[in-house]
């Protein structure tokens, strides 16, 4: 199987990695030549939670440059790259990559929500999935990642579709099993999405404002507080649009901050690195989520403002 991979930071990298180490023919398409030159040559590096290293060869290009009638018709491309990135360019690369006498499914990997509609909308996909991950990882370089906390990949086709699994979804799935990633089909992405979006919208905007790791942030009482008002009013606002409401929901934000205790949240990455964040998605989500069904959103509001003040500094 040939799964091509559009976007080399943290969760890209990791995917990249366990897949090839397990022998799946897998190609990176980042941003820069150089970037595609040290893939090429040392390929990606993995460092394990045990703190292995294992070098997984994998072929790469600039994302501009590849040609899949020069390169081989994928089997599934996995869009890694943050929302941010998702410009009209990029999109219609995208399309241009995923067309063909057999249109190429693909998933995508994004936090917060609004992509999964704009992408359905640009590429018209027969085959577009979307994907919910609570792997942990860090990237240390740009060819380099930890693996710091075990998840679960959860994916399935967007808009919702009753039928039974594909070829292509089974053979993804005896792949994923094979690189020992836990991943499972699911009819109910829209819920999924949302789910994903309760816990990104409380881990990831609080780490950043503090500067903790998510195993650090439940541990200062003045925090958990904090925490437990976001998740409360986020989860008002998400079951009002739509999500069920998992009375579990409070417990699993703290076994995620436990189980990618070492992970940097990616939006504190950004913050560190003077990069747009995805407030806009995640935060700003919720807030517009909220602005449509006419219930307040405080705790949003204030994150939101504050996130974007860091970054505008």
């Amino acid at each position: 199987m040939r799964i091509v991979i559009i976007g080399a930071g943290a969760i890209g990298l990791l995917y990249g990695a366990r897949l090839a180490l397990a022998g799946t023919d897998v190609v990176m398409l980042v941003r820069t030549a150089g970037q595609a030159e040290l893939l090429r040559r040392e390929g990606i590096v993995l460092i394990g939670q045990d703190g292995v290293q294992s070098a997984a060869k994998v072929d790469a290009s600039v994302i501009g440059d590849y040609e899949p009638a020069e390169n081989g018709q994928a089997d599934w491309i996995w869009l890694a790259v943050k929302q941010a990135h998702l410009d009209e360019t990029l999109v219609g690369r995208i399309g241009r990559i995923s067309a063909g006498t057999a249109p190429v499914p693909v998933l995508a990997l994004q936090n917060g929500i609004g992509h999964m509609d704009a992408l359905d909308k640009a590429l018209q996909a027969p085959q577009l999935h979307a994907a919910v991950t609570t792997e942990g990882a860090l990237r240390v370089d740009s060819h380099t990642v930890r693996h710091t906390g075990n998840g679960t990949l959860t994916l399935g086709r967007w808009p919702k579709n009753e039928e039974n699994a594909s070829k292509p979804q089974k053979m993804l799935l005896k792949t994923l099993k094979a690189a020992g990633i836990e991943a499972s089909l699911s009819n109910g992405m829209e819920d999924a999405v949302y789910q994903k979006l309760l816990v990104n919208a409380v881990i990831n905007p609080l780490t950043a404002l503090f500067g903790v790791r998510n195993g650090e942030l439940p541990a200062d009482p003045n925090r958990l507080r904090l925490m437990q008002a976001l998740h409360e009013e986020s989860k008002r606002i998400l079951i009002a649009a739509g999500m069920a409401d998992r009375q579990d929901s409070w417990e699993r934000i703290l076994h995620i901050c436990e189980a990618t205790g070492r992970n940097e949240s990616s939006m504190l990455r950004d913050v560190k690195a003077g990069r747009r964040t995805e407030i806009d998605w995640i935060n700003g989500g919720i807030i517009g989520l909220a602005g449509k069904l006419k219930l307040p959103a405080p705790m949003n509001e204030a994150v939101y403002a504050l996130i974007q003040t860091l970054h505008t500094n």
